[in-house]
């Protein structure tokens, strides 16, 4: 079969980077979904589609991960690029050197880095010295790729985002941030229940809350998981301990004992309501098994969707 020839097209995104859902305008995080789907088309069709050709991403990993390393290895292969696993304790910012130097340095030999990490501050200096484009893995603030995968999702399976309401039950950390965001631009209401000490980041909620005016979505932070749940298309949940936090399990797991997401609390939700998960997930902890494994649960199509999602990053940064 012959290849795909790839046609000169108008980039989506407005930056060289993928930082935040904030930098992105909802018409942008709209079409970037619909080249996700394109892309996930001519997959499932058997198409060869390798716009990517000649082309390598560096993916720098401080925080160990298994959907993130695998879909963005497995994207750039199938879009006929190649991708390097680079460890942060293997490169020499694990020695000390700086990251505007490490950025400079990969600029001459790559044409992509995708960072996965801890401090946000460090990916804004890596993308601030990078001449090449930059896409956030993860960092402690955010997570855009993971939110891109599920608005994917709840598309393929709602056949919409906007007028539904999303219901987040647990840690208000990166993912939530970023999922809080994205709703607020696409027109979802968006709900989170969490403990008052593990509220999301006070400058992200009122960045959130003024997009939602103009969008027309609802945004809510309470400490009440029923009340955060109530009439929920989607309810989300995430790990209440994540890396790097070890250390306050035991605190961790006291306060949210409150904030399970089990099949007395998922009552409270819409019949039809999905449930969701970045994974990885501790089953007993924030969602019992019969919730996660139940009917409702779409954690593993959400969890494919991260290659569909992130090869349109890919293909509009680095084509």
């Amino acid at each position: 079969m012959s290849p795909i020839i790839v046609q000169e097209r108008a980039k989506i995104l407005n930056g060289k980077d993928f930082l935040t859902m904030k930098e992105s305008t909802p018409t942008e995080i709209a079409e970037l979904l619909k080249l996700a789907q394109e892309i996930k088309g001519k997959l499932q069709a058997g198409e060869e589609y390798t716009p990517l050709k000649g082309k390598t991403l560096g993916m720098i990993f401080e925080k160990s991960s298994t959907r993130t390393r695998v879909s963005f290895e497995v994207g750039m292969m199938q879009l006929g690029g190649h991708a390097l696993f680079l460890s942060g304790n293997d490169l020499q910012i694990g020695r000390g050197e700086t990251i505007s130097d490490t950025a400079k340095v990969l600029s001459e030999y790559i044409d992509g880095i995708m960072i996965r990490t801890f401090e946000h501050e460090k990916i804004l200096e890596l993308a601030g010295n990078a001449s090449i484009p930059v896409i956030n893995g993860l960092t402690d603030l955010a997570h855009p790729c993971q939110v891109l995968a599920d608005f994917l999702t709840i598309i393929e399976i709602k056949g919409k985002l906007k007028g539904l309401k999303m219901s987040y039950i647990g840690d208000g950390n990166n993912v939530a941030n970023s999922l809080m965001v994205g709703c607020a631009k696409m027109g979802v209401d968006f709900s989170i229940g969490c403990p008052e000490a593990y509220k999301p980041d006070e400058k992200v909620v009122s960045y959130a809350q003024k997009v939602a005016e103009k969008t027309g979505s609802n945004i809510v932070v309470a400490t009440s998981a029923q009340e955060a749940i109530q009439n929920a298309d989607i309810v989300y949940s995430d790990v209440w301990t994540s890396m790097g936090q070890e250390i306050e399990n035991g605190i961790r797991l006291e306060a949210f004992k409150d904030y399970q997401i089990n099949n007395e609390l998922v009552k409270l939700a819409k019949d039809d309501y999905l449930f969701m998960h970045c994974l990885p997930a501790h089953r007993g902890e924030e969602v019992t098994g019969e919730v996660i494994d139940g009917p409702n649960s779409v954690v593993f199509h959400q969890a494919g969707n991260r290659l569909h999602a992130q090869k349109a990053v890919l293909v509009d940064l680095m084509s």
